[in-house]
């Protein structure tokens, strides 16, 4: 649909077996037209693209740029493909472009470094196979592509008739991207901002030290900016951006005094810690017992950026015991 005069919205589905879609935009231009994000790469969800473009009476040979506004698979997959059809140039944050190597081309070495990071948070040997490999089956709906276009904080992408700012948001990876569009005052957010779940900010060997700090500072970073309409990566277009963030900020709370009382009544490891917590699973409250792998590691590296950050605030440390980090509260 037509979200706004000259943008265009499609919905790119997810495999067979998932259930979401991924929002792709397309931004029209008298220098040719901008799209934003691709989704997975599938046929489904290629051809699903193709008829999103035909029922906007748009062209494939009309898209000149292709942004990433971050290389998880469901919005970089497909880029590629794309690519080969209309001949658009790539582009994205450099930060993004320089974990694209290790993370879909020679993976070998980030698949041990996560391996790794769960055996050093407590994650015990009779589950550290499934959880460190949880991941790979995503590499299969990516066709690598490097960008043609390296992008930074401030830099701008035009088409002659939009100008959109690139503004650095890292938290949900390390080098995301929002996308500003000030003359309509629209947000492209990406992952960074969702109206109706929260992105995953989880620490691991391609996030940063303290990937939950970032998130919370990025959210501050946007929050003051005039916004129309705020266009997520998935889920509805929204406003009232600075209401969405504040919610965002108040559950992030509540999680971290979560983790705070699991710390009052002992030194644990974040394994230990992610087993007390109650996830959220296909949108219902879940035990950690019943995640799957895949789940299950994002718990626990979930609860490894909420204790990174509590380290950073001086209201946890950490010791290591038999090469294994354990947590103790300092209030």
């Amino acid at each position: 649909m037509e979200v706004v005069n000259g943008i265009h919205q499609i919905k790119v589905p997810f495999p067979k077996g998932l259930s979401g879609s991924t929002n792709a935009y397309v931004i029209e231009g008298e220098k040719g037209n901008i799209l934003i994000d691709s989704g997975w790469d599938t046929p489904e969800a290629l051809w699903a693209f193709r008829e999103g473009l035909k029922a906007e009476r748009l062209k494939f040979q009309d898209i000149k740029t292709i942004v990433i506004t971050h290389i998880h698979p469901d919005h970089y997959g497909l880029a590629g493909k794309i690519k080969q059809l209309c001949g658009a140039r790539v582009a994205m944050h450099r930060v993004e472009a320089g974990l694209i190597d290790s993370r879909y081309k020679d993976s070998a070495e980030l698949i041990e470094r996560v391996g790794d990071d769960l055996k050093c948070n407590g994650v015990p040997q009779g589950e550290l196979l499934d959880l460190k490999n949880a991941s790979l089956w995503m590499r299969e709906f990516v066709t690598f592509e490097q960008p043609d276009i390296m992008l930074d904080d401030g830099d701008s992408v035009g088409n002659g008739s939009f100008e959109i700012q690139v503004i650095r948001t890292p938290g949900h990876s390390l080098g995301h991207i929002c996308l500003y569009e000030p003359r309509k005052k629209l947000l492209f957010s990406g992952d960074h901002i969702l109206y109706e779940t929260n992105p995953v900010v989880g620490c691991n060997p391609q996030s940063g030290d303290n990937p939950l700090g970032d998130y919370l500072s990025s959210l501050q970073k946007i929050k003051d900016f005039k916004i129309s309409f705020v266009l997520p990566g998935h889920g509805p277009v929204f406003n009232g951006l600075g209401l969405r963030i504040d919610k965002i900020i108040s559950l992030h709370d509540e999680r971290r005094k979560e983790v705070m009382r699991s710390l009052d009544s002992g030194l644990k490891t974040a394994y230990q810690i992610a087993q007390e917590i109650v996830w959220k699973a296909g949108g219902e409250g879940a035990a950690f017992d019943s995640l799957g792998p895949w789940n299950k590691r994002l718990a626990v590296m979930k609860t490894i950026a909420y204790l990174k950050l509590l380290a950073s605030e001086g209201s946890a440390g950490s010791v290591e015991m038999n090469s294994v980090l354990s947590y103790i509260s300092r209030e």
